[in-house]
């Protein structure tokens, strides 16, 4: 009975990479549209060709265990152009990757939002891909309270994103915090931009 249930495993496992694969190819196709619907977009349709992506891969796509921190003050995040934004600390999300124990803060708009946005989580983060392969400042991570479920939250890297600096001038794109930079190479996610700017 193992046997069979290791085997049909096995057999499973490619059907799932190939439907993974197609959920991150919608994914990146209604990220590339969200540049021709926004407003303060640094991209035309023309620009979209140099937007580039790792490929896919499960190894990137984590269960991590969410430990929120309540008690946590609002600060000012520094951002690339000078600004501050203020920000909450939500919580801290633990996951290990390559055998290794790694640990990403959680961060909350600490200003009123619209009702729409009251529910969005943002995960800046640094890495040592930073410079070669992708952003040099670094790239991003969205969620919503919602995807915590039993302190547990699914992680994916696939869906790492550059911010607006990593196009165009002018943005107040926030600098991920130093309790942010992990050690471990993300090769997964959005690379540099191809085109020259």
């Amino acid at each position: 009975m193992l046997r069979y249930l290791f085997l049909l495993l096995l057999a499973a496992g490619p059907l799932l990479a190939q439907d993974y694969e197609e959920e991150i190819a919608i994914h990146r196709d209604e990220y590339r549209e969200e540049f021709l619907t926004s407003p303060r977009s640094p991209l035309k349709k023309e620009d979209l060709e140099g937007l580039r992506f790792y490929e896919p891969t499960l190894a990137y796509r984590l269960e991590a265990r969410f430990v929120p921190t309540p008690k946590s003050q609002p600060f000012e995040m520094p951002t690339y152009n000078g600004e501050k934004k203020a920000y909450v600390k939500y919580g801290e999300l633990h996951f290990s990757l390559n055998g290794k124990p790694q640990k990403l803060a959680v961060y909350k708009s600490a200003l009123p939002q619209l009702p729409q946005y009251r529910d969005y989580l943002f995960v800046p983060f640094k890495d040592p891909t930073n410079g070669t392969t992708t952003y040099g400042g670094g790239r991003y991570l969205d969620l919503r309270t919602n995807d915590v479920k039993d302190k547990r939250l699914l992680l994916d890297f696939n869906k790492a994103y550059n911010p607006y600096c990593a196009y165009s001038d002018g943005y107040s794109c926030p600098i991920p915090p130093a309790e942010n930079h992990l050690k471990v190479a993300i090769e997964a996610g959005e690379k540099t931009y191809a085109k020259q700017r």
